[in-house]
């Protein structure tokens, strides 16, 4: 565990020297919210049924964007290499990375968007439902994240192929994650199930993205 940790602290490391991560993610979410309302109008009304589907949708965007990071840089300089030969297995390295992203990306995202939905007149009610909803989220992101990275490990222009391998498995985290938000002012009684699902869904993405993740490194390493 101490060099899992390890792992995960020297990739949150560089990604703050590089300047993507949490920074990157942040500025894209601004800059859609800013520009949201003045594309669709004045309308408070819309904008706050719109409220909650659209930070879900530029969350989901925002973690796509560094993806490609993900690997390519370990890739490019060997170090990648030498972590499918150390003594820790590739799974975990492969969730190391993961939990790494979702720590510089996704996590500071989810505790933001309720005071950024202030943009969208998002509703007082949903702030701690839609940051429950996105902390849970964004991990089952971030874990399906690497997965598209370790498949497109050395690819030119991966980041192309990654949204296209990724964006249907990230439809299901956005449906519930949606319905759990908006079932607080809709049907309450749709909160609990909606929540356990997405729970599930991190769950899975869990136990299954990092073995599917280890497997696809291997597979190109050979």
């Amino acid at each position: 565990m101490t060099v899992f940790w390890s792992l995960v602290r020297r990739d949150l490391v560089l990604t703050l020297r590089q300047g993507g991560g949490a920074g990157m993610a942040l500025g894209f979410f601004l800059t859609v919210l800013v520009l949201l309302p003045l594309g669709i109008g004045p309308d408070l009304n819309f904008l706050q049924r719109l409220a909650p589907g659209a930070l879900w949708i530029t969350l989901l965007l925002s973690v796509l964007l560094s993806t490609d990071r993900i690997f390519a840089p370990d890739y490019e300089d060997g170090s990648l290499e030498l972590m499918t030969m150390g003594p820790m297995p590739l799974e975990l390295v492969a969730l190391a990375k993961s939990v790494a992203h979702w720590l510089g990306t996704g996590l500071p995202l989810a505790i933001l968007a309720p005071g950024l939905g202030v943009l969208l007149n998002l509703d007082t009610l949903l702030f701690g439902p839609i940051m429950l909803a996105m902390v849970l989220g964004s991990l089952a992101l971030s874990l399906l994240a690497c997965l598209g990275a370790a498949v497109t490990v050395g690819l030119r222009r991966g980041g192309m192929i990654i949204s296209l391998l990724i964006l249907p498995l990230y439809v299901p985290v956005l449906i519930f994650g949606v319905a759990a938000t908006n079932s607080v002012t809709g049907v309450p009684e749709l909160f609990g199930p909606s929540m356990l699902i997405l729970t599930a869904i991190s769950l899975a993405s869990l136990v299954l993205a990092p073995i599917a993740a280890a497997a696809a490194v291997r597979a190109h390493m050979t």
